[in-house]
């Protein structure tokens, strides 16, 4: 049976950040990323799809098009039992046209290796 008081939770501020954070407000991760889970959930390009490929694969193609676009890693808003394990590989989807204060994207770049 499913408890709702479990699921309960509330944003103490304890770390002085009632909703988003500044990027680098805390330590980057071991690659340099700055906030990869937690602050927001990220929109990446891929369209959601609940098939997968068996094939391992880097970087694998979704489907060309769907409803919904994928969101990963978590935000602020996120309690231990509503959000997948709470991780960067967490996936939800979320339709294009949405908004919301817990989802945001990342920018980037490639580097040379020149």
């Amino acid at each position: 049976m499913f408890d709702n008081e479990l699921c309960r939770s509330e944003n103490t501020a304890e770390d002085g950040y009632r909703l988003t954070s500044p990027v680098t407000a805390y330590p980057p991760n071991k690659y340099g990323l700055y906030n990869t889970v937690g602050n927001v959930w990220e929109w990446v390009q891929d369209w959601f799809t609940r098939v997968h490929s068996s094939h391992p694969s880097v970087n694998p193609n979704g489907p060309s098009q769907g409803e919904s676009k994928v969101k990963k890693g978590g935000s602020f808003m996120c309690h231990q039992f509503t959000c997948y394990r709470y991780r960067i590989a967490a996936r939800m989807h979320l339709s294009p046209d949405s908004s919301a204060a817990n989802v945001g994207f990342r920018c980037a770049a490639s580097i040379s290796n020149e």
